[in-house]
C-alpha cells in the first residue's frame, strides 16, 4: 500500500482523489485493465474510464487500445517530467487565446454589458472581501493597474517589505506614467532596504515621525475612489488567514477614507 504522505503529495501535484487511487493501483500492477483498477483502487467502474483518461493526458499513463483495454503506468520521475512539460504547453495556449480574446469583439461586447451594468448598481453592492494573502495581492494588483491619477497607502512595519515583494514592478511602471504614489509606514532597521527602494518610486513618510499617536493598519486607495483595507494583524496572521475588504463606493473612497489619508500624512515627515 502506498503511504498517506504519497498520496497527500500527489494531491498538492494537482492529482485528484480518484487519479491518486487508480495511479497507484496501477503503479503496483505496472499494467491493468478497468476492471481490475476500480476493484483495487475501490473506484466506481463508471468513473474509471474518464478518471484514467484524465491521467493519461497529464502524462501519468499510456493507454492500450485492446480489447480489453489496458493501461499502463508511466515511471514516476518520467511522469512528473510529461506532466511539467503538458501543463507549460498548456498554459501557453491559454495565454495565448486570452491575449487574443482581450482585443476581439467580444471583449469589447462584454465590457459594454459590464459599464451598462455597473451604472444600474447600487454604490454600497460595489464592495466585497477577500482572504488569504495571495488573493488579497492579487486584487491589489489590479487595482495598481488601473491607477490614473494617485495610489495612497498606509501600511505596517512589516507591510513595507511585503509591498515592495509583491508590488514593485507596478509601482516602478506607475511612477513611470506619472502618477503619484504616497506611503506612510512604521520605519525600522528591518525594512530600511524596502523603504529605500520605494522611495525612488514613492514618496515615503515615517509612521513614527508624528508627535501624535497615529493609527497603524494597511489601507490603499487608487485616485480617491476605491480603496482596500487590512482587517488583520499581518504580524500575527498566518498569510493563508490574511483577509481585506474592498469598496469602489466613491462617497466612502473620497470622503472618508481619502480625507483619513490626508489627516495622517499631513502629521508626517
Amino acid at each position: 500500500m502506498i503511504s498517506q504522505g504519497t498520496l497527500d503529495a500527489l494531491k498538492n501535484i494537482g492529482l485528484n482523489l480518484y487519479e491518486r487511487k487508480l495511479y497507484s493501483a496501477l503503479i503496483a500492477r505496472g499494467t491493468s485493465n478497468v476492471g481490475e483498477l476500480s476493484e483495487l483502487a475501490s473506484v466506481p467502474r463508471s468513473r474509471a474510464y474518464d478518471v484514467l483518461e484524465s491521467l493519461s493526458e497529464k502524462g501519468f499513463v499510456i493507454i492500450k487500445h485492446a480489447k480489453p483495454m489496458q493501461y499502463v503506468a508511466v515511471d514516476p520521475v518520467v511522469a512528473m517530467d510529461k506532466s511539467k512539460i503538458i501543463l507549460k504547453d498548456n498554459f501557453n495556449r491559454t495565454i495565448t487565446r486570452m491575449d487574443t480574446f482581450l482585443t476581439s469583439s467580444s471583449m469589447k461586447e462584454l465590457s459594454e454589458l459590464y459599464n451598462g451594468g455597473l451604472s444600474l448598481v447600487n454604490p454600497s453592492e460595489l464592495s466585497g472581501s477577500f482572504k488569504g494573502n495571495y488573493s488579497v495581492n492579487l486584487h491589489s494588483n489590479t487595482m495598481i493597474k488601473s491607477a490614473s491619477t494617485g495610489i495612497d497607502i498606509i501600511t505596517t512595519a512589516s507591510g513595507v517589505k511585503k509591498l515592495w515583494d509583491a508590488h514593485s514592478n507596478l509601482f516602478k511602471k506607475a511612477n513611470k506614467n506619472g502618477i503619484s504614489i504616497r506611503i506612510a509606514a512604521p520605519m525600522d532597521s528591518d525594512n530600511s532596504d524596502e523603504v529605500k527602494a520605494l522611495s525612488a518610486v514613492a514618496e515615503v513618510r515615517d509612521l513614527k515621525s508624528s508627535e501624535h499617536k497615529l493609527p497603524v493598519g494597511r489601507m490603499m486607495i487608487v485616485d480617491g475612489k476605491q480603496v482596500v483595507f487590512g482587517l488583520t494583524d499581518d504580524s500575527k496572521t498566518h498569510e493563508s488567514q490574511d483577509t481585506a475588504f474592498w469598496s469602489a463606493s466613491d462617497h466612502f473612497s473620497e470622503h472618508f477614507a481619502q480625507n483619513v489619508f490626508e489627516m495622517v500624512w499631513k502629521q508626517l515627515k
